[in-house]
C-alpha cells in the first residue's frame, strides 16, 4: 500500500504554547496577519491570548470576527473582502472548527477567485490558499491539520466538503490550556466528534498503517479522559489528553478519510444548525450498528484500544461491546436524540429524502465499510431520530 501523507509544516503542541505565535508565524512566512475568529472569543478575552503576543512582537494584525457555527459562504466573502481590503498576507485561525474552516476557505477564495461552490469535492484547488496558522481552542474537530473545510451554501443549505493540501494549514499550535474553560456540552460534543474521526479513519476504505497508529492512539485517549475532561473542566491531564486526541484523530481521518456517520451529520447540521460534533455523536452508535458486519475485525480493534473489550475478547464479543460503549458514553455525556433536541418531527421525516441524497453526494459513505443506498440512509435517519 502507497499512502500520501498530509499535515501542517510546522505544529506546536502543549501547555501555554500560543505565546510563542510571533515566531510561528515567522516561520509560516506571514508578517502581516488577520486574526479570524467568533464574536464569543473576542468578547470573552480569550482573543488577547494571540494578540497580546502579537503587539509585543509589533507584527501588525486585523481582527475578522464575524465567524459563525456552520459556516457559510456569505462569511466567507466577507472575511476575504477584510483580508484584501487590510492587505494581509495570512490569517490566524482562533477558534474551533469554524474559525479555523472560515480562514481554510478564505484562503481559497483569495487565492483563486470565484465562488465557493466552484471548489466542491471533487473540483480541485488550483492555486494553494494563502497560510493559515491554526490555533484550537476546542479538543475536537481537528481542523488544524486537516485537508478538509465545509462550508454551507447560503443559496442551496448545502454543506460543501472542499479538501485538498490547498486548505492544509501552514502551522498548528495546539495548547490545551485554550480548553480549560469550555463548557461540559462543548466539550462533550467535540470528545465525540474526536472519537468519530479516530473510529472512521481506522475503519475507512482509505486507512493505511500511518492513520491507523494515531487513530488507535486517539480512541484510547478519548475513552480514558473524556468524561474526565467534561465533569472535572479543571483538570488539566484530562484537556491535555483530549486535546492531543483530537490532533491525533485530525491527522488520522485527514490521511484516511471519514466514512458514514459525517456523510450524514453535514445534512442535519446543514438543515437543522444541529452543532457538527452533537450531529455526529447522535449517529454514531446507530451507523456503527449498521455497519458492523462488514468490517468486525476493524470495530473489534477499536474496541480493544478503547478498553472496552479486552485483548483476548473475539471479534463478535469485542463488537458488541463496542456499541455498548458507544451506547454508554452518549447516555453518560447526556447526548440528546435529533426529537429530544427539539427537531420537529414532520420537517425530519419531509427531509429525509433530501438529506439521504446530500449525504451521499459527500462521498463520505463509499469510504464507510458497508457502503449504504439511499434507502438504507433514509433509514437510518428514520431510526436515529427519536432513538430507537
Amino acid at each position: 500500500m502507497t499512502a500520501t501523507i498530509v499535515q501542517p509544516a510546522y505544529m506546536l503542541i502543549g501547555g501555554g504554547s500560543v505565546a510563542q505565535i510571533a515566531e510561528v508565524l515567522r516561520r509560516a512566512g506571514i508578517s502581516r496577519p488577520l486574526v479570524v475568529t467568533d464574536p464569543f472569543i473576542r468578547d470573552s478575552g480569550m482573543l488577547a491570548r494571540v494578540t497580546d503576543p502579537l503587539e509585543a512582537a509589533h507584527i501588525p494584525y486585523g481582527v475578522f470576527a464575524d465567524t459563525v457555527p456552520d459556516p457559510t459562504t456569505d462569511v466567507v466573502s466577507a472575511g476575504t473582502a477584510a483580508l484584501a481590503a487590510g492587505g494581509f498576507d495570512g490569517m490566524v485561525a482562533l477558534g474551533g472548527g469554524s474559525p479555523i474552516d472560515t480562514a481554510k476557505a478564505i484562503g481559497v477564495l483569495a487565492a483563486n477567485g470565484g465562488r465557493m461552490r466552484d471548489y466542491k469535492v471533487p473540483n480541485p484547488i488550483p492555486v494553494d490558499g494563502l497560510p493559515v496558522v491554526a490555533v484550537p481552542t476546542t479538543a475536537g474537530t481537528g481542523s488544524e491539520v486537516t485537508r478538509f473545510t465545509v462550508i454551507t451554501d447560503t443559496e442551496t443549505d448545502e454543506k460543501m466538503l472542499i479538501a485538498g493540501l490547498g486548505v492544509v494549514p501552514r502551522a498548528a499550535i495546539v495548547d490545551y490550556e485554550l480548553t480549560l474553560s469550555c463548557p461540559f456540552r462543548l466539550s462533550a460534543d467535540t470528545g465525540i466528534d474526536t472519537l468519530t474521526h479516530a473510529i472512521e479513519a481506522y475503519v475507512s476504505r482509505r486507512a493505511n498503517p500511518y492513520s491507523d497508529s494515531l487513530a488507535l492512539a486517539a480512541m484510547r485517549r478519548v475513552a480514558d479522559h473524556l468524561r474526565t475532561a467534561c465533569l472535572e473542566p479543571g483538570n488539566r491531564r484530562a484537556r491535555e489528553e483530549m486535546m492531543l486526541a483530537a490532533t491525533q484523530a485530525g491527522l488520522a481521518f485527514s490521511n484516511a478519510s471519514v466514512a458514514l456517520v459525517h456523510g450524514m451529520s453535514r445534512p442535519i447540521g446543514a438543515h437543522f444548525h444541529v452543532p457538527h460534533g452533537l450531529s455526529n455523536a447522535m449517529l454514531l452508535p446507530a451507523v456503527t450498528e449498521f455497519s458492523l458486519a462488514a468490517a468486525p475485525a476493524r470495530y473489534a480493534d477499536c474496541a480493544r484500544a478503547m478498553g472496552a473489550a479486552p485483548a483476548g475478547a473475539d471479534d463478535a464479543a469485542a463488537g458488541r461491546a463496542l456499541l455498548d460503549a458507544l451506547a454508554a458514553l452518549n447516555r453518560d455525556l447526556k447526548v440528546p436524540t435529533p426529537a429530544a433536541w427539539g427537531i420537529d418531527p414532520g420537517r425530519w421525516q419531509a427531509l429525509i429524502p433530501t438529506m439521504a441524497e446530500q449525504a451521499l453526494a459527500s462521498g463520505s459513505p463509499g469510504n464507510n465499510p458497508r457502503v449504504p443506498t439511499a434507502a438504507e440512509i433514509a433509514e437510518l435517519y428514520r431510526t436515529v431520530y427519536g432513538g430507537a
